[in-house]
């Protein structure tokens, strides 16, 4: 299954993620607005930079049977951007995805960050000084969060063969390397 080479083959890169983000800090409460602002500031950018290609690269029947139009994440992250004060930018980068394969595999990290972003909300929901924030990203699919992710692995398990596993890797590893490295 390919969610489950991907989580294998990619857990370096998530572990890098969380380390970047200070993730640590979300559950023993020292987490700060400014970590936060970081956190947001770096997913916006992936999102900037890749969402419109990912869906672009997606031939038709991935719309339906991914929900695609319920699955698009930057205007929310964008409300995000505002009630910080953060501003948005334009996409500064030339991230492209090959094909399709690709795109999945770069859609697995953005789908991935929303189901941690959900520990990640109600965690911060419940630490002094994010009192005012709203979590539009990262709480985006609410109380569908584990039904959307359960929805996106059975896709890509079900559509993906054996030989295009690579592919779907690759797209993935370009994602989490830009998001790694694009502040």
């Amino acid at each position: 299954m390919v969610s489950e080479y991907l989580k294998q083959n990619t857990a370096e890169y998530h572990d890098a993620a969380e380390k970047l983000f200070n993730s640590e800090k979300i559950f023993n409460k020292t987490f700060t607005l400014e970590d936060y602002k970081k956190i947001i500031h770096t997913n916006y950018l992936m999102l900037l930079h890749s969402e419109d290609k990912i869906f672009g690269s997606l031939s038709d029947k991935y719309s339906e049977k991914l929900q695609l139009n319920d699955r698009k994440k930057l205007s929310l992250i964008e409300k995000d951007l505002k009630s910080l004060s953060l501003e948005n930018q334009v996409a500064s980068h030339d991230l492209q995805f090959d094909n399709e394969h690709e795109a999945l595999g770069a859609m697995y990290v953005i789908e991935g960050s929303t189901l941690g972003g959900n520990v990640i909300a109600k965690q911060l929901s419940k630490t002094e000084g994010f009192d005012n924030v709203t979590f539009n990203f990262f709480g985006c699919y609410q109380e569908n969060t584990g039904p959307m992710w359960k929805n996106f692995k059975e896709v890509l398990d079900t559509e993906v063969t054996e030989e295009n596993y690579n592919e779907v890797l690759s797209g993935a590893k370009k994602l989490y390397t830009f998001l790694l490295n694009v502040n």
